[in-house]
């Protein structure tokens, strides 16, 4: 575990260097009662309806995968690994090409790239619509446009890559039914990207809320959209996360 948190920091970019280090400086404004952290960065979970039309289902599939970005995915794989039904929730890039899903390139704003995840789970348990309800609500906010909380870029962008037609028609049906309900005070910016390959993150980003909690761009971004799903969907989450790369 010492070894993988010294190569998570090597690897990290000089602006998300920065960006922690800005973070401790926010935090330990709050512990002297000077700034309240949380209502600079910590996104509020909404509660929202589920959506009204559902993927079919397919009795001969056995696992389904879903694509989503909305913010570092950092937090977001965090979110997903805590769901039940959910087998692997792996970050990732999702938009551009192959040549230019790496983090130092993806970080500069211009490759296509949005900081995804792949979520691989079982349809008898979770459907793709509760995927969605899930993302929308608690794993980030949809109204913020090429960014989330503190960090900006097309990178950070919301958006669905659908892995199916009948995916793309939940997505597309969703979108247009919370911004008809009035759950969010703005409009809502997803897009929904078909025909986006999905590439794996460098392996020093997976689980990296689990393995860092008590880094202060994680406990302040990052762990209460855990802790919302927890309190939002209780009978959906999964006190023990499904890492990548874990047994079983």
């Amino acid at each position: 575990m010492v070894k993988f948190f010294e190569k998570s920091k090597s690897n990290q970019s000089p602006r998300r260097t920065a960006l922690n280090l800005f973070t401790a400086a926010l935090f330990s404004a709050a512990a002297i009662g000077v700034l309240h952290p949380t209502t600079v960065f910590a996104e509020v979970a909404v509660v929202i309806p589920a959506p009204v039309l559902m993927e079919p289902a397919d009795p001969g599939a056995k696992l389904e995968t879903a694509v989503v970005a909305g913010g570092c995915f950092w937090g977001m794989q965090a979110v997903f690994q805590h769901l039940n039904g959910v087998k692997t929730a792996v970050s990732g890039y999702a938009g551009g090409g192959a040549d230019t899903a790496q983090y130092e390139v993806v970080s500069q704003g211009n490759s296509g790239h949005a900081e995804s995840v792949k979520i691989t789970f079982d349809p008898a348990v979770i459907n793709f619509g509760t995927i969605l309800q899930v993302y929308f609500s608690v794993a980030h906010n949809p109204t913020e446009l090429n960014f989330q909380g503190p960090d900006h870029g097309s990178q950070y962008r919301s958006a669905v890559f659908p892995q199916s037609a009948a995916q793309k028609q939940v997505a597309d049906s969703y979108i247009q039914q919370l911004g008809k309900s009035g759950a969010f005070k703005a409009p809502i910016v997803t897009t929904v990207e078909m025909s986006k390959p999905f590439f794996p993150a460098e392996g020093y980003h997976q689980n990296y809320a689990t393995l860092h909690p008590k880094e202060p761009y994680i406990s302040i971004n990052d762990l209460p959209k855990v802790e919302n799903l927890k309190a939002m969907f209780p009978k959906l989450y999964a006190t023990k996360p499904m890492l990548v790369g874990a047994a079983g």
